[in-house]
């Protein structure tokens, strides 16, 4: 364990045998670090927050610290962060809220940019890009594979669907389906499937092409949700991107869908 003799870290931490911390950071009691994690110079780790392994924390981030949420009461709620994540200079990330399920939680394999910012009881799945500045209202959800461009801000409650993507300077209020490309404010829309992105991750010619035909559909025929399925269900291949999309749109939300 390589602690610089500046760093602050409490006793009662639980660190892996070879975790690195970088000088002037501070490290509370409640905090775990898994093996291969390296907490770089002036990072704040606060409250209850367990990371996995092989994690790298940039200068000045402050992980763990209470929710911007007014009625927070010091409740004990927490941040879970899993395996092989990058989080950069002046990335925050809050603890749960007493309103959600009082944890916030990272997968793995995700890079979080400078200064981008995290929210209470926000979600995010794997592989997971978030570029400088972008920013998550609490209770936000992020599907696996999304890219959420710079300077973005996204409303509480939204969901963002897996490998979709948000083009930078936006503002979203609504959610992002899955496999989607999406831009603009007051409000943003929906510009076609994440082409790119889907072959970059692997996506077939056969899947893009369905996606294609459910975008158009569901997204530019002004049919209504229920029509629009049916259609789907009816002129598309069933392929499981096909149905999570479905089951997307179709699912309760509290923001609505994004068009």
């Amino acid at each position: 364990m390589q602690i610089h003799p500046t760093a602050v870290v409490s006793p009662k931490a639980e660190l892996a045998e070879d975790v690195v911390i970088e000088a002037y950071s501070v490290v509370g009691p409640d905090v775990t670090i898994g093996s291969g994690s390296v907490i770089g110079p002036h990072v704040i780790l606060d409250g209850r927050t367990t990371f996995g392994e092989r994690n790298r924390v940039y200068p000045f981030a402050s992980i763990g610290c209470p929710p911007q949420d007014i009625t927070y009461r010091d409740e004990d709620t927490q941040v879970i962060i899993g395996n092989d994540n990058i989080l950069r200079e002046y990335v925050t990330v809050h603890r749960g809220s007493h309103h959600g399920n009082g944890i916030t939680c990272i997968g793995n394999n995700n890079f979080v940019m400078a200064y981008a910012h995290i929210a209470h009881d926000c979600r995010l799945g794997n592989k997971v890009i978030m570029a400088n500045a972008a920013t998550l209202g609490g209770h936000v959800e992020v599907g696996d594979g999304a890219i959420i461009g710079g300077i973005v801000a996204v409303h509480q409650f939204v969901r963002v669907g897996e490998y979709s993507c948000i083009g930078g300077f936006s503002g979203i209020r609504m959610d992002i389906p899955p496999y989607m490309l999406a831009t603009g404010t007051n409000p943003s829309k929906l510009f076609g499937p994440n082409i790119i992105g889907l072959r970059r991750n692997g996506f077939s010619r056969e899947t893009i092409q369905a996606l294609k035909k459910c975008y158009r559909i569901m997204f530019r025929s002004g049919l209504t949700v229920q029509e629009a399925v049916e259609k789907v269900r009816s002129e598309v291949e069933s392929l499981p991107e096909v149905d999570r999309l479905i089951e997307f749109v179709t699912i309760s939300s509290k923001r609505g869908t994004t068009r």
